[in-house]
Parts: structure tokens; sequence; C-alpha cells
């Protein structure tokens, strides 16, 4: 019932908030997509696969990545600086890890909800994008990691200014360096096993998986043991705060 009420919570506030919601999802994804897909669209060749097939995967994760990290890391940090909501869930009867699970979930499905509008549009791009379990197990593993960090950030992070930070040095960089636009191979060895080890490549490539051959299991290993090991801190960091 208290997992619930903090779920019923999110869908309230997204609710009232679907139009701005949807339009903020879309605008971004929709200008790559019309830059890479219509711009340079079957012009070029990565591998065996056209360009907008390569990049569709990628714009998608990387959406998914941004709304389920910011919808948790902006609201918890705004409710404990700002707000000063937080300090009610202190009191309230409810456990921490209750909470940390729901609030995490909430996040994670508004991702899925922007991965999905996305998905919807790419199909006006002819992208033949492989919609198996696989593909959607990794869609979800991607946005639990991530609105986990925003959790983790959400909680540790004292001011707006810092946030500002996180978005610009880690999330952004993630963003554009983690296999989105291009392929790794093409960047020096050393660098490019550095971001192999990041959740967004591993989310990147197990969505693109099945494009060039049969898809592989490493990366819901890695995504599931980076969302293991997050949750786990995200619900002690809670029960700190408490």
């Amino acid at each position: 019932m208290k997992f619930r009420a903090v779920i019923w919570k999110e869908w309230v506030i997204f609710r009232n908030k679907f139009i701005s919601t949807t339009l903020g999802a879309l605008v971004g994804p929709l200008l790559y997509l019309i830059s890479f897909g219509w711009g340079l669209g079957n012009t070029v060749q990565v591998g065996d696969i056209s360009y907008t097939a390569f990049v569709i995967p990628g714009i998608i994760a990387m959406n998914s990545m941004s709304s389920s990290y910011g919808v948790v890391a902006n609201d918890i940090n705004i409710s404990r600086i700002y707000g000063k909501t937080f300090e009610a869930l202190m009191v309230a009867p409810i456990q921490m890890r209750t909470f940390t699970v729901a609030r995490i979930i909430a996040g994670a499905l508004r991702g899925l909800y922007s991965a999905g509008l996305i998905l919807a549009i790419s199909f006006l791009f002819q992208s033949d994008l492989p919609l198996d379990w696989y593909f959607f197990l990794v869609l979800t593993l991607n946005c639990l990691v991530f609105a986990s960090i925003g959790f983790i950030v959400g909680i540790l992070i004292d001011s707006h200014g810092d946030m500002a930070k996180v978005q610009n040095f880690v999330i952004t960089p993630m963003s554009f360096l983690c296999g989105t636009f291009f392929p790794l191979e093409r960047l020096p060895k050393g660098v490019g096993f550095a971001f192999e080890m990041l959740p967004l490549t591993q989310a990147v490539k197990g969505l693109r998986g099945g494009l060039s051959g049969p898809s592989s299991w490493i990366s819901l290993v890695v995504l599931s043991g980076y969302f293991v090991v997050l949750l786990f801190v995200s619900i002690q960091l809670c029960k700190r705060a408490e």
C-alpha cells in the first residue's frame, strides 16, 4: 500500500504535467533523429547497417537515461534543499527501503515513457529495430540504473549549482561518448576500453545488438550488476538521511 502511494504520487504529477513532459521528452531526440536520420540517413553505412538504424538505439538509450536520471535527481534534490518536503518523509509511516525502491521505479517508468515516444516516431525513419524481450529488458535496466544514479546524486549533492555540474561533467559526456553516435572502435584503445565500462555503453550495445548479429548477454549482466549495487547504495544513503 505504501509502495503504491509513492507511485501514485508520481503518477499524479506526471498526469498534471503530461503535455509539457511529453513535449520536453520529444524535442531533443526529434532534432537528433531529423539531423542524423534524414540528414545522413542511408548515405552512411556503419558496418552492415545504415547509419539511421545504427543511431536510433543510441538515441533511445540516451533519452531514457536523461529522463530517468533527471526526474529523480532534480526532484529529490529540490525537495531536500528548497521545498523542505524530504524531511516529511522521514517521519511518515513508510520504510526508507520502500520509498527508495518506489521512487527509483517511478523514475524508470518515466524513462520508459520517453523511450516509447522515440520508438513511436522512429518508424518514420524506417528503422528496423529488434523489438524483442531482450531489447525491452536492456531498456528497462538502463532506466533503473540511471534512476538509481539520480537518487544517489539527489541525496548527496547539496546545491542546485552542483547538480548542474554533475549534468555537465558526467551525464552529458556519457550521452556523446558511449557509442551513441559513433562506434567506440573509432576511439584510441585505452579510451575506448574506459568507456566500455560505463552503463550507457552497455545499454547502447544491448539495444543495438540484434541489428548486426545475435544479442550478447554481457550487457544484461553488466547492467544488472550496476543496478544491484546502485540500489543498495541508494537504500543505505536514504536510511542514513533518516
